[in-house]
């Protein structure tokens, strides 16, 4: 048996998740955007980081459950070892904002309120900032994001929500204070077997 698992992530402070693209002279890195111009996190995202807070709880408990890993999450690619990618059993879907909100902002036009541009700088050792070290990103404010995670094996589900718990910091510049973050699981249904 097989149980769907709908989270909800909590953001505390500004965060980013980074689309690889730019505009230009104004900002360096942008967010991730939907066709709406609204926030998500990408299922690939949220998936990497609960198989790697499950292997570090994994790490802990001196266990050695590597076959449950691939079955849950699949296979990493590495082609240097000439191991090919498989897909698990697990199917996590981008985390987005809920649908009420996520209407009430698109038909405001309120998408810009969402996001601000935070600046930084390499400084040298005499405390001098560095030339053309000027950095600016996109980040998105505090809001919540919800996602789900599809067919999680009954006997993994309690493995999967302590991973989710285990994330507390979530996007790019983590160690520098963005991305502080709470996952709660807000709901379990059942699917099917498997």
């Amino acid at each position: 048996m097989s149980t769907d698992m709908k989270y909800v992530i909590t953001f505390y402070t500004d965060w980013h998740c980074g689309s690889g693209l730019s505009s230009g002279a104004d900002l360096d890195l942008l967010m991730i955007k939907d066709k709406n111009k609204l926030p998500f996190i990408p299922g690939k995202t949220i998936k990497g980081l609960v198989r790697e807070a499950v292997e570090e709880i994994y790490s802990f408990s001196n266990l050695d459950l590597d076959l449950d890993l691939v079955k849950v999450f699949g296979i990493e690619e590495n082609v240097k070892k000439g191991i090919e990618s498989g897909q698990g059993c697990c199917f996590f879907t981008n985390a987005e904002i809920n649908e009420d909100l996520r209407n009430a902002i698109v038909c405001n036009k309120l998408q810009d309120y969402l996001y601000r541009s935070l600046a930084s700088t390499a400084i040298d050792e005499e405390g001098i900032a560095d030339e053309h070290s000027l950095r600016k990103m996109e980040v998105c404010v505090p809001c919540e994001l919800e996602g789900e995670i599809l067919n999680v094996p009954d006997d993994f589900r309690e493995i999967i929500e302590k991973g989710l718990k285990f994330i507390k910091r979530l996007g790019q510049n983590r160690n520098r204070g963005l991305g502080r973050c709470v996952i709660k699981v807000i709901q379990n249904e059942k699917g099917g077997n498997q």
